[in-house]
Order: C-alpha cells, then structure tokens, then sequence
C-alpha cells in the first residue's frame, strides 16, 4: 500500500515533441482533429471511460482517418499532460495556432455604387489579455455572426489551449488575424468608409466621442466594434478614432466596485444588440 501511494505521488511526465503543445477538452480535440489547421502528434484518451465509450470510439475513428496514433492513458497522466486544466478525458499534442496577418485576409466584396454596403461586422480587441475573456469573445463571436476578429498583437493574448477549450472549439474553425499598428488600421478602414464604433463602461468616461445606448444603435454601412483591455477598456488614442462610442445601461443604481460587467459579458450583449438587426436585415 506504501509503495502504492509512493508510486501514485510520483510524477508524472510524458515527453512531448519540439515545438508542440497540449489541447484538452472535447470540443476542442475534436474540432482540431477534424480541420486541417494544425500539425497532429498523438491523442491521449483516459483509460476505461465507462459511459463514455461511444464518444471515444468517435475520437479513435477521427485519429485513425487523419493518421493520429492513439495512446490510452490515466487520469494522472491527462492531468500532469495539461497541467489539470479541466480535460474531459481527451488531450491531443498538436502545433500552436497563430493569429493570421491581415495581409493573408480575403477583401470582401463591399458591393458596387449602385446598390447598399454589404452588411459587415468586424471585431476588434485592443490589449486583451486574458485567455478564459478571449476565448468566451471568440465563441460569442462566432455564435452571433461576426464576419472577422482582428487583434492588436502587442500586449494580446496568443491562442493559446485555454483560449480554445474556453472558446469551446470556436477557434479551431474561425480565423483570429492580428495587426502591429491598431490605430493605422483603424484609420484606413475608416477612409474605405467603414464606421468605427468603441465601447465604454460609462459615458462620463469619453470626450470628445458620442456615447449612445447599445440599444438605440443603428447601423447600414460595414462597421469595426472595437472593445478594450479587461482593466483600462479603449487606450485613449483608439477612443479618438471612434465615429461613436456605445454604452451597455445597468438595470439598477450599482454600488460601487461592481459598477461594470466582464469584458467577454459585455462583448456578448453588444454583439448580440448589433448583430440582431443585421439578422433581421437579412431576411
């Protein structure tokens, strides 16, 4: 029994290849597996699931279809691959994802003189920096309808393991692009006659910039909404490239300290406000 626990508390360690890392989570396996966007090594499956036989099974047929090798391991050795993150019984080694340059971007067809601009929404995050709020935005993203997320690439978040299993996957099948200057590009779609729209936390924050309620936003033209790092929101120099800065109005008085809503919260009920009309526009 000693040298049972012994054995037990030792750790465990699994050699990984050069230049890999570790996914975890259902969603996220399975989605990597099924696209062709990363480099594949190994999938790990927790030994005797029980229940959830089936679906390893799947995970088996999925590997041996892109030519994975397949090992049955512990819970130890998943926790100890993942540093126990939540795995659900399924890791997978594999290439990181990185953020497309906006160069790779396809232009999209904005519509000719004659006829109304194509309805199109972009988001972009300014300096997010936590991996659960970028993935929770990505998966709301993808969920509403987004057509693309740009990202500043100094002082971001990469997509990381924990950005897709919080993005349940969203990011192993939607594309992130990146740019090193925010404010340039904000300027030059600007000048192709897209509308730039911030966020804000309360109006009293911004001058200079019109702050309207997310509800009472109309749009007809392509637009940029544009959110900010979890702690200081919209660096000033952004705010000031805004047409329009939009506001999300608290349903009570709030006490101090509480007076604002996660960063991926409020991105999911902006987006929800914006891309409602472009659904209801559509049909």
């Amino acid at each position: 029994s000693k040298a049972r626990k012994r054995l037990e508390q030792k750790p465990v360690f699994i050699e990984r290849t050069r230049g890999s890392e570790i996914l975890f989570g259902v969603a996220p396996c399975s989605l990597a597996l099924s696209q062709s966007r990363r480099d594949l090594f190994r999938l790990f499956l927790k030994q005797g699931s029980g229940s959830r036989r089936l679906l390893m099974s799947e995970f088996v047929l999925q590997a041996m279809a892109r030519g994975v090798p397949v090992h049955h391991v512990t819970g130890r050795e998943l926790n100890a691959l993942c540093s126990g993150q939540v795995h659900q019984g399924v890791c997978l080694e594999a290439t990181p994802l990185r953020f497309k340059s906006l160069e790779e971007a396809e232009q999209p067809d904005l519509g000719d003189e004659e006829s109304p601009n194509r309805q199109l929404i972009w988001l972009v995050l300014e300096r997010l920096q936590d991996p659960m709020n970028l993935g929770a935005v990505l998966r709301s993203a993808y969920f509403l309808g987004v057509d693309r997320v740009v990202t500043s690439q100094r002082n971001s978040c990469p997509l990381t393991p924990t950005v897709s299993k919080a993005s349940s996957g969203a990011v192993e099948v939607f594309d992130v692009y990146s740019t090193d200057d925010l404010q340039s590009f904000l300027k030059a779609k600007s000048a192709e006659g897209w509308e730039v729209v911030g966020t804000v936390k309360s109006p009293a924050e911004v001058e200079n910039v019109p702050v309207i309620s997310c509800s009472e936003f109309r749009w007809n033209k392509p637009i940029l909404v544009v959110i900010g790092n979890e702690g200081d929101g919209l660096s000033l120099e952004t705010q000031l490239l805004c047409h329009r800065m939009l506001a999300i109005p608290p349903g009570r008085v709030l006490h101090p300290g509480i007076e604002s809503l996660n960063v991926s919260v409020a991105t999911g009920i902006l987006l929800h406000s914006i891309c409602n009309q472009k659904l209801r526009r559509g049909d």
